[in-house]
């Protein structure tokens, strides 16, 4: 069933999109301004937002660019009292599906909503799609048609879709890399970037510049501000080869990232927040390294 929010100051206008959309089967959702609009975006996403254009504080326009920033999926309906060329093309430019003048005809609305709705399916069918088409090619790059090799497949696809982060164990040149790649093309982040580092290549301040990026002037050679890793990766995956090559502070920071999904860039005050999961991996046995010390146990946990 269709989630839909209704964005309008005047109650009047909420109610009768309300009242039609529930008896037409969808899922309605009401806010009386942007705000509200705003905080419900961030609670959920909706296939299809009808949103006023003129409203106080934050406007139709505002909102649409929130919808888009969490869902380019969702389709959104402007209306207004006060139409002009100008918003019109500019809410078009930025991604509304259609652009309404009040007053309006019931029946008018029922078609754009279809239609729209519809342009939602597609848009959302056409993305499995490519998915499962991805996810099929990155399985075929893993070569072998042993049992062992139809288990790690099996073990993939259970693995895909779920939220946990995961660590991958084997010798070097074992194809760890090929199966954390199958993993991220077979998930729902699929269509977000994945990003991969191998954590023994770098020294320590440089791997935590790569990892958390870094303020101008933070250090000698800090000539600019750069995003890092984690950054790059977000609404994605980020794969951790070698995970167990990292030193003690810089686990203490991989186990922030993790249990508060933010950090700090190198020389910053401000949290960054991101939504990633992770993938490691190792050739040695983190067992024997949290007993020996060398690898917390907290973070192995994980």
């Amino acid at each position: 069933m269709e989630k839909i929010l209704i964005v309008d100051d005047e109650q009047s206008m909420r109610d009768v999109l309300s009242i039609m959309l529930t008896r037409a089967g969808y899922t309605v959702t009401a806010a009386s301004d942007g705000e509200e609009a705003i905080a419900s975006l961030e609670k959920e996403l909706f296939d299809l937002v009808i949103t006023d254009l003129k409203m106080p504080k934050v406007g139709g326009l505002e909102i649409l660019k929130a919808v888009k920033e969490a869902s380019p999926e969702s389709v959104v309906l402007i209306i207004t009292a006060f139409a002009t060329a100008e918003s019109a093309v500019e809410a078009m430019k930025m991604g509304a599906y259609d652009y309404l003048t009040k007053p309006f005809e019931v029946e008018e609305v029922q078609l754009i909503i279809r239609n729209a709705l519809e342009k939602r399916r597609l848009s959302t069918e056409n993305l499995l799609l490519k998915r499962e088409i991805a996810g099929q090619a990155s399985l075929a790059k893993i070569i072998g048609q042993s049992e062992a090799i139809q288990k790690v497949f099996e073990v993939i696809r259970k693995v895909a879709d779920t939220k946990s982060n995961v660590l991958i164990c084997g010798e070097s040149g074992t194809g760890k890399e090929l199966v954390a790649r199958a993993i991220h093309a077979n998930s729902s982040r699929a269509r977000m970037p994945f990003v991969s580092i191998n954590c023994s290549a770098l020294p320590e301040p440089l791997l935590e510049s790569e990892l958390f990026g870094h303020m101008k002037g933070s250090f000698t050679g800090a000539i600019s501000t750069k995003a890092g890793l984690f950054e790059m990766a977000h609404g994605g995956t980020i794969f951790l080869d070698e995970i167990a090559e990292t030193t003690q502070a810089t686990q203490v920071k991989l186990l922030r990232v993790i249990q508060e999904r933010e950090f700090r860039r190198i020389g910053g005050t401000k949290d960054v927040k991101i939504d990633i999961r992770i993938i490691a991996a190792t050739n040695r046995d983190l067992e024997k390294a949290v007993a020996d010390g060398s690898f917390r146990e907290d973070l192995y946990y994980r």
